[in-house]
């Protein structure tokens, strides 16, 4: 087929090029036709069928990738020109945010609530505030245990025991994951408070030295060794509710707080 672009006659008329090979279609071709099918244009597609095709159109047309858009006969480019033209927002791969994050605990505070009300009735209970913490927990240690190899060298960055003893890096997802999963059951108090106590502890005191002593920019390691988390407030956050969680489970568990969850001691 020819790669010359037809002209378009109308503003709202787009032609796009992209790649529909057997077994392959282009997810950013299909992420610019639903972009300008959602503005309003009229998209005339065409398919790159080939990989033979596909270089000849790069080669005819000085571009390096596919899909490309054409608007009122001019080249626009890739998915990401066209949403700059279209004046949306283009991600920054590299870019930190707390998003990540702050999603985790979206989520997993919806999950105590969840479970809470399953199981009394009431989403709103003291049970409910310890299932968030140990579910935050375990699902930052699966986060972490999905590349343990990446997380553990950017953990070495600014953790002060990592960076004496390299193995911690490695056995801190699993310990941080069974921790968790044990204040959720609430069971073997005598292991999960000083094995939370510990960790937390470590990770507080290194993240503040890290961030406010130090004034090191750095990633957080928290939710993974791909993460561009800051390291800052959040992180120290998420460290001191560990040490929280773990003291409230201790004076819990030996009846010192009226009311509480007691866990078992098995």
């Amino acid at each position: 087929m020819s790669a010359q672009p037809v002209p378009a006659s109308d503003s709202k008329r787009a032609v796009l090029y992209r790649m529909v090979v057997p077994g392959h279609t282009c997810p950013y071709g299909l992420k610019a036709k639903a972009l300008l099918k959602g503005e309003g244009y009229t998209v005339e597609d065409h398919h790159l069928t080939s990989r033979t095709e596909t270089d000849a159109f790069k080669a005819e047309h000085s571009v390096a990738t596919t899909p490309q858009v054409f608007i009122a006969g001019k080249r626009i480019g890739g998915h990401d020109d066209l949403r700059r033209y279209l004046g949306k927002p283009v991600a920054d791969p590299k870019a930190t945010s707390y998003r990540p994050v702050i999603v985790l605990f979206t989520i997993t505070a919806l999950m105590a609530l969840a479970a809470s009300y399953a199981v009394s009735g009431n989403a709103l209970t003291i049970r409910a505030a310890e299932w968030f913490i140990g579910f935050s927990m375990v699902v930052l240690a699966l986060l972490k245990l999905q590349n343990v190899e990446a997380f553990s060298t950017m953990f070495l960055n600014y953790d002060l025991l990592a960076k004496r003893w390299v193995r911690y890096g490695y056995i801190y997802p699993f310990a941080e994951g069974i921790a968790g999963l044990l204040m959720v059951a609430g069971v073997l108090t005598w292991l999960s408070v000083p094995v939370a106590l510990f960790i937390g502890t470590i990770g507080a005191v290194s993240v503040f030295k890290a961030v406010y002593i130090d004034k090191r920019e750095l990633k957080c390691a928290c939710v993974g060794g791909a993460s561009n988390v800051p390291l800052g407030f959040i992180s120290l956050t998420e460290n001191l509710m560990m040490v929280a969680m773990s003291i409230w489970m201790a004076l819990s568990a030996a009846g010192l707080v009226p009311g509480a969850h007691t866990s078992a001691m098995m």
